[in-house]
């Protein structure tokens, strides 16, 4: 079956509505990790574990770094994702889908789970990441300098063993057999899943993909979010969407998309999701 239009399903809402909280973790209230960007170390408040309370407003917000759940996208995200995916799926705009830098794979596991919910089995959920975290020099696809806040440099020696044990626990569940084995938790592995498994300057210029309907980018990174417009930007059709998750958060991501835009000389009407997240059609 193609395209079917996901009017009033009153069957694919509940299941959508109820793979979006087990996704966020709001079902079993995993123990969040400690947020080093929303809560820092100082002298009012010491180091005592990696881990947190669960504040179920905080995971909401996409506030908190979850220890199991896979995704730490807000329900703002998550619903987004649903509104653009819906769109393409009912005024049948051409592509597949893609995210590149996926976590543990939470957002490309909801967009599977909207094609089945309406039955559609003629586009493809493109997971792309290194599976290894974040590029560190030039060979993995990192050019420019790196000075997000929140990221810890390695320039100067590994981070205190505070941090670093809180950063180990946020990438478990990351890697490429981790991200698949999610997936086949859900009932959502299938022929329909394509993995992208490189860094993003070896991989997705060679992907092959013909169109997209939806991009959504993930990478964080000045490289890793202009090497995914460049690749994957001109593929992506008439009247479909780029979501930029980090777009506010990081100066460098926020960079890279307006010197892609500019290089190609295209101006876009930017749409805000929450805070920091931004969406927008091509037209």
């Amino acid at each position: 079956m193609g395209d079917q239009q996901p009017m009033a399903n009153v069957e694919a809402q509940l299941y959508l509505d109820l793979l979006k909280r087990c996704i966020m973790g709001l079902v079993y209230e995993d123990q969040p990790l400690r947020n080093i960007v929303y809560e820092p170390f100082s002298i009012n408040a010491p180091y005592t574990g990696p881990y947190s309370t669960f504040d179920r407003e905080k995971r909401l917000n996409g506030h908190e770094w979850p220890s199991q759940a896979h995704t730490m996208l807000s329900m703002h995200r998550l619903n987004n994702i649903q509104t653009v995916v819906t769109d393409i799926l009912e005024k049948q705009i051409p592509g597949d889908l893609i995210e590149t830098g996926v976590w543990r794979g939470g957002a490309t596991i909801f967009m599977r789970g909207i094609l089945k919910a309406y039955n559609c089995s003629d586009r493809t959920v493109w997971v792309a990441d290194s599976f290894q975290g974040f590029p560190k020099n030039e060979a993995e696809g990192l050019l420019g300098e790196t000075e997000s806040p929140g990221l810890p440099q390695e320039q100067n020696g590994p981070p205190p063993k505070p941090i670093q044990d809180i950063l180990d626990l946020l990438w478990k569940g990351t890697s490429y057999e981790e991200v698949r084995k999610h997936f086949e938790q859900y009932g959502l592995l299938d022929d329909q899943v394509k993995f992208l498994k490189g860094w993003f300057c070896h991989t997705l210029h060679q992907a092959p993909i013909d169109n997209l309907a939806l991009l959504r980018l993930d990478g964080d990174l000045y490289d890793s979010t202009y090497d995914a417009l460049e690749a994957l930007y001109p593929k992506v059709s008439q009247g479909g969407y780029v979501i930029v998750d980090d777009y506010a958060t990081f100066e460098e991501c926020y960079n890279a998309v307006h010197d892609y835009l500019e290089s190609i000389g295209e101006t876009v009407t930017m749409q805000p999701i929450d805070e920091d997240s931004v969406f927008w059609q091509k037209g």
